[in-house]
């Protein structure tokens, strides 16, 4: 296996599923003596597994109240903070690191615990829109410095990279002449000049557990808690420039540079159409997530007056686990979930995470670009996780080689790095990665039983995806 360097230091904060399969890729790709690994986490569910490894477990849950007490003594120059732990203030953590001269990188941008479940916010305090936006101030009021990574999972982060080599696969299909982009101006102008409507973050998970899911247990693949946080913000969307109807409870964020919309409804409640090679043509649910504003963001054209001429829509059409879609009917009916159980590789017996980019709209009409990891196969790569998990984990490893060679690049999105480094990183995890046209718009084999509220002279408009 490649060793990408040394770590002085790793601090990580959170040992859930993802931790979880993380630090065996961080043991196996780094020159790090366990002992200098320190685990951030709030419990004792895990010491087996951190005893094993011979990492040290600090007890303790980070709140706005106790972080920088808790963090600072662990932070010097050359310690790698990986966050990978939901209700902590991604921003906040990612400044004290930083002011420490330490590396940092998270998989999500996270609030303090409250955000996402409080009904006196407004709704667009409660979008991932807004999340970013302090992000994007944070790198505004402290710009360069030490190397922090901002959304590096599988998605958002992974998917961001899929999008670029996506992207020139179609340009090369459609026989457009290029040179591959180096910059966020060229990256958006070949997008457009491909013709490009829009992507889909187009997911599905077939991974079945071995035992029936009983009533009131809400069963996930990965993180219970932060599938529900994001499942109940608003759904959202980055907004293309191609759009010529809008939903009637759809929002534009008061700030005009907004690149996306959102909905007056949960994620969880909003399905859209949408397409992967194994299932063919589903239902998909639009979850909110970083990338769905971001991707959009990064492709976007300008005019010589700094509006914006062109820009894909962008968004999650996401059919999780056949027991992840019964537990959010379940509790969406009314019937919060007693217990939450996370399915490792031991628990399931078969399936796939399926999960890539749907470029539409151009001339070839849509091309799907992703990984399709089997759960079997995951056993054979790296321990301790599922098929969901390694497509997590692999990327945050990637994020972190990126970030170890490249110390000084301030503040950054996934979108901003190395595609073609990050993806060699993190291939060897990712089973097979695939490319498939296919000639399916949202407009194929609808049900003609009912009225239909569609757009007929152009099938990838969001009126056609969204499921009215």
């Amino acid at each position: 296996m490649s060793t990408y360097g040394h770590l002085d230091n790793v601090v990580m904060i959170g040992f859930g599923s993802i931790g979880r399969g993380t630090l065996p890729l961080i043991l196996r790709h780094f020159d790090i003596e366990p002992e200098r690994i320190t685990v951030l986490a709030p419990n004792d569910d895990n010491d087996t597994v951190l005893k094993e490894a011979g990492v040290t477990r600090v007890d303790a849950f980070l709140t706005h109240d106790n972080y920088a007490e808790v963090l600072e003594p662990l932070l010097t120059p050359g310690t790698f903070v990986v966050n990978l732990s939901v209700d902590t203030s991604s921003v906040e953590i990612l400044r004290l690191a930083r002011e420490r001269g330490a590396l940092y990188i998270d998989t999500v941008i996270e609030p303090w615990a409250g955000l996402y479940d409080d009904p006196d916010l407004p709704m667009s305090e409660r979008t991932n829109h807004a999340l970013r936006q302090t992000l994007l101030a944070e790198r505004r009021e402290r710009p360069g410095g030490v190397t922090a990574v901002s959304a590096c999972g599988a998605n958002p982060g992974m998917v961001s990279w899929f999008a670029k080599q996506a992207l020139l696969d179609v340009a090369d299909a459609i026989g457009l002449s290029y040179s591959v982009p180096s910059t966020r101006a060229q990256w958006a102008a070949l997008m457009r000049d491909a013709g490009v409507k829009g992507i889909h973050i187009a997911e599905r998970d077939t991974q079945h557990a071995r035992t029936p899911r009983p009533i009131g247990t809400f069963v996930n693949t990965w993180s219970v808690d932060g599938f529900l946080s994001e499942g109940l913000q608003p759904a959202e969307l980055g907004w293309g420039t191609h759009e010529r109807w809008m939903p009637e409870n759809a929002y534009r964020h008061t700030d005009p540079s907004a690149p996306g919309i959102f909905l007056a409804q949960p994620g969880a409640s909003t399905k859209v159409r949408t397409w992967c090679p194994t299932p063919g043509p589903q239902h998909g649910f639009c979850v909110t997530h970083n990338e769905s504003v971001s991707i959009s963001d990064y492709f976007t054209s300008f005019d010589d007056d700094g509006r914006p001429e062109y820009r894909p829509t962008v968004h999650y059409a996401y059919h999780p686990a056949d027991d992840a879609v019964m537990s959010w009917h379940e509790l969406l009916g009314g019937r919060p979930p007693q217990h939450r159980v996370i399915l490792d590789v031991d628990d399931i017996t078969d399936g796939i995470d399926e999960l890539g980019v749907l470029l539409y709209g151009h001339a070839k009409n849509a091309y799907w670009y992703g990984s399709r990891l089997s759960n079997d196969e995951t056993k054979l790569l790296a321990p301790n996780q599922n098929a969901t998990g390694l497509q997590v984990t692999s990327a945050v490893l990637a994020g972190m080689v990126w970030a170890l060679e490249n110390p000084n690049a301030g503040i950054v999105e996934a979108d901003e790095l190395d595609f073609a480094r990050c993806l060699e990183v993190q291939r060897p995890y990712l089973g097979p990665v695939e490319g498939h046209f296919t000639d399916w718009t949202p407009l194929t084999d609808r049900i003609e039983l009912f009225p239909d509220d569609i757009d007929p002279d152009d099938p990838w408009q969001f009126r056609n995806v969204l499921v009215h």
